[in-house]
């Protein structure tokens, strides 16, 4: 057996935590609703992440799209023909709708007239109706409408809080338009027009007062003359689905009953949902009949599932990976479905669970240590990125990287966090930053008490709201942690509100409660700036000069105050945007890491 990649690249020669990083990876197919043989994916095969469309009938996959910074952001024209990709400038997220066919040519401008903005939502009609949801800093959200034969796009929405596109029904005469109008930008409500944009019907959770209720377009029934719309919401404190007609003015709910948070999708006959439960940091498959109001499970391997969809054919295909073993895309008829070119990457070790007293209530978290080893060890805290999202029991290459190079890994599923319920994801408010900080640091008190961490090594990183978090609990806690890595973070609260696209600016206005204007105590409480001088430990921090979420101007401003008072510190600026899609980029940053923990660490 030939130790060689497809690339010649000689693998004993590569170390482990490399190897998983270059192995090529794909993601969940999506298929045309029309031509369920066209499909199209995304993958890292030639070192960069892009769009590829695959041909089942015949296996041929071409390459979509070739971009220096990447490319993941496409979809399929339900009749196959043709595939939309976004096209932005070296990864900062404003631009414009490309389209090529799907056999390959030319890209065109998808909708001539629109000028750059961000992305809030695409849907495309089986008629050749286009929904376009865009977001800007001068217009705030709108929603436009391309008809089939008319020569420009037609604006049917305009707010200046964050909203977009939900989806678009099947015969095209019906939009759901997600929205924050009402000021709190973590609950969207809901409103179906026509194409016109005059309305047919409203769901809105948050009125009456109450804006911690939120909904979440799941999606149209695929269904000639049926009107039916399936919702996310958290009436019952967690999110689960329901369907919605707003045409006859009906709410179905659904006799879902799995712990957890619940989501779901349209079989392709619209009889039965495809549900995704998650809990706990795992997630799983069941079937739901509508009709018959029965639930049945469908098998899958322990771990996580990040995305499924149901085939014409009945089975399922769905994305699975665990912290042990790499994730592929697998059918319950049987076998892997789509198994990228190359060697596959190296497996890790399996994680564990940990549930730790907070304080307001049991914290989860996740652990990893090298094999064979015994504490205490030094440790890595990977504070995941969001906020409202959750670390899983799914594989990643980076905490493996740090397995490999011996230390534990500790990922907490702080305050703010999806998968525990609503309450525990809307804690996260006016606090901001320092609510999660005492969370992670009732973590680390275990850690070291446990005998897993040595007090005297214990790292604090992340990347995104995880930087951030790094950053703040650098200046807030300065005696527990022995260095920070913190990769595109928040790092100067106020001017990132001002420089950083419109949506996480109504974010941040929900989070916090006010602009720095109105609130300005507390954006400076939550601002790693507040505290820079209070950092001790050295820390390592890496930004894309071109990111929209988390501005390069904000860092520089931290930046400077550590240069002011001779701190130790490094900065790696790179030409991406919030994080890169290039895989040996991403194995630099990586590299840069474990260098900086080596040097200052020992």
């Amino acid at each position: 057996m030939s130790n060689r990649d497809d690339d010649g690249t000689d693998r004993t020669t590569v170390p482990v935590w490399e190897q998983r990083f270059r192995a090529p990876r794909v993601s969940l197919p999506d298929w045309a609703d029309e031509a369920p043989d066209h499909a199209l994916f995304v993958s890292n095969a030639t070192g960069t992440y892009e769009l590829y469309a695959w041909d089942r009938a015949t296996g041929a996959q071409r390459q979509v799209t070739d971009r220096p910074n990447g490319t993941t952001d496409g979809v399929l024209t339900p009749d196959g023909r043709d595939i939309w990709w976004f096209d932005d400038t070296d990864g900062d997220e404003f631009g414009v709708w490309r389209r090529q066919p799907f056999g390959g040519g030319d890209d065109v401008t998808a909708v001539p007239g629109l000028e750059p903005s961000y992305p809030a939502g695409l849907a495309l009609g089986r008629d050749g109706t286009a929904v376009v949801g865009r977001s800007t800093d001068e217009d705030g959200s709108t929603v436009h409408v391309v008809l089939p034969g008319a020569e420009a796009p037609v604006e049917i929405y305009r707010h200046r809080e964050s909203g977009g596109v939900g989806d678009l029904s099947y015969d095209s005469t019906l939009i759901a338009v997600e929205h924050t109008e009402h000021g709190d930008a973590m609950h969207s409500a809901l409103r179906v027009v026509r194409t016109d944009g005059s309305t047919v019907a409203e769901l809105d959770d948050t009125k009456g007062g109450t804006k911690e209720l939120g909904l979440d377009v799941l999606g149209f029934a695929p269904v000639a003359g049926d009107s039916r719309l399936l919702v996310g919401h958290q009436r019952r404190g967690r999110w689960e689905p329901m369907i919605w007609d707003p045409v006859a003015g009906t709410e179905t709910e659904l006799a879902i009953d799995l712990p957890g948070d619940v989501s779901a999708d349209w079989y392709p006959d619209g009889s039965a949902l495809l549900i995704g439960h998650s809990f706990e940091a795992r997630s799983e498959l069941w079937r739901y009949d509508i009709g018959a109001r029965a639930l049945t499970r469908v098998e899958t391997p322990a771990g996580s599932v990040s995305g499924a969809t149901a085939r014409p054919d009945g089975t399922i295909e769905y994305l699975w990976s665990s912290a042990a073993q790499p994730s592929a895309v697998r059918s319950t008829g049987g076998g892997v479905v789509l198994d990228p070119p190359g060697a596959r990457a190296p497996e890790s070790v399996p994680v564990e669970t940990v549930w730790v007293d907070g304080p307001a209530g049991r914290i989860h978290a996740l652990v990893q240590k090298p094999a064979g080893g015994e504490g205490p060890f030094p440790t890595i805290f990977e504070i995941h990125g969001g906020p409202t999202w959750h670390d899983s029991d799914s594989f990643a290459a980076g905490p493996a990287a740090w397995v490999d190079h011996g230390y534990a890994v500790v990922r907490v599923n702080y305050r703010g966090s999806t998968g525990y319920g609503r309450e525990w994801t809307d804690a996260l408010k006016h606090r901001v930053g320092l609510i999660e900080l005492e969370d992670i640091a009732a973590v680390r008190e275990w850690a070291v008490s446990s005998g897993l961490a040595d007090p005297e090594r214990i790292v604090l990183s992340g990347g995104s709201w995880g930087g951030y978090l790094t950053l703040l609990g650098l200046g807030v806690q300065p005696e527990a942690w022995a260095l920070g890595l913190a990769a595109v973070p928040v790092a100067d609260y106020v001017t990132a509100y001002e420089d950083e696209m419109e949506a996480l600016k109504a974010m941040d206005r929900t989070l916090l409660g006010g602009t720095p204007e109105e609130v300005p105590e507390r954006f400076a409480a939550s601002s790693p700036l507040t505290y820079v001088d209070s950092v001790r430990a050295p820390v390592y921090i890496s930004a894309g000069v071109n990111d929209p979420r988390c501005p390069i101007r904000q860092i520089d401003n931290y930046v400077e105050r550590l240069v002011a008072r001779d701190a130790v510190h490094e900065v790696y600026r790179y030409d991406a945007g919030h994080g890169s899609l290039v895989v040996e980029e991403r194995i630099k940053q990586v590299a840069l890491e474990i260098d900086f923990v080596r040097r200052h660490l020992g």
